[in-house]
């Protein structure tokens, strides 16, 4: 019983995961007010995605976060989420490439970095931390992909760009040699940002449709190959 009562969830929400659930409010206006700009259809998937990614972020922050302060980091990690949530009123339909679209993709991706850079000036980095930075990408990256392939802007290529991520986390639930630690890499962040880079062109209307399917094919190779070394890697000190 004492075992038991040690792993499971604190009694009360430490502060960070509080502080993290009083901000549920502005981030649910923000998330609400972009995806009106987008596709007002889509404002359900919205906060779908937002409450859904809040609750898996306050429990991970109740139950692994070391630190005793939210951080600008996390703040900024949360808003991207929103601004994310936003972004999937978009899978409602949007019959062609989206101004609206690509500058909320643009804002993301510039953000992108600067929550890190912030848990590194505060001293507030943690596995938490960067972990959720991690998931908002992947989110990012899946409702980018799932919308311009609604819209025909590109084809099969967009599976691995949206899906990469949660394919390797369905491959290690089968084999757990693949949930092991990986080594802190540039080529990795490199990858990322070219994937979310180059989706969020995909939904610019000034881009040639000759264009989009090359810059496409030539994205998912490079997330394919990056994946492919970590998995090789993996494998070697299974």
């Amino acid at each position: 019983m004492k075992a038991a009562r040690a792993t499971s969830a604190p009694a009360s929400l430490p502060a960070p995961a509080v502080r993290l659930a009083i901000l549920g409010l502005p981030l649910t206006a923000l998330a609400l007010c972009l995806g009106w700009g987008v596709a007002p259809a889509g404002l359900p998937i919205t906060l779908v995605i937002l409450y859904v990614g809040l609750a898996l972020a306050i429990r991970g922050m109740a139950l692994h976060y070391p630190h005793d302060r939210l951080g600008a980091c996390n703040i900024v990690t949360a808003t991207r989420l929103a601004m994310a949530s936003g972004l999937a009123a978009s899978l409602a339909g949007t019959a062609t490439a989206n101004w609206a679209v690509f500058a909320l993709a643009l804002s993301i991706l510039l953000l992108d970095g600067v929550d890190g850079w912030l848990a590194r000036r505060q001293r507030l980095s943690s596995e938490l931390g960067a972990r959720f930075d991690m998931e908002v990408d992947s989110a990012l990256a899946a409702i980018l992909a799932l919308s311009l392939l609604a819209q025909g802007r590109a084809g099969p290529e967009l599976i691995v760009l949206g899906g990469a991520r949660y394919a390797f986390v369905a491959a290690a639930s089968v084999m757990p040699w693949l949930s092991a630690p990986l080594y802190h890499s540039l080529r990795r962040k490199a990858v990322c940002v070219l994937q979310i880079g180059v989706l969020a062109a995909l939904a610019a209307p000034m881009l040639p449709e000759a264009a989009a399917r090359p810059l496409a094919w030539g994205a998912a190779v490079a997330v394919t190959w990056s994946f492919w070394r970590d998995i090789r890697w993996l494998g070697e000190r299974r």
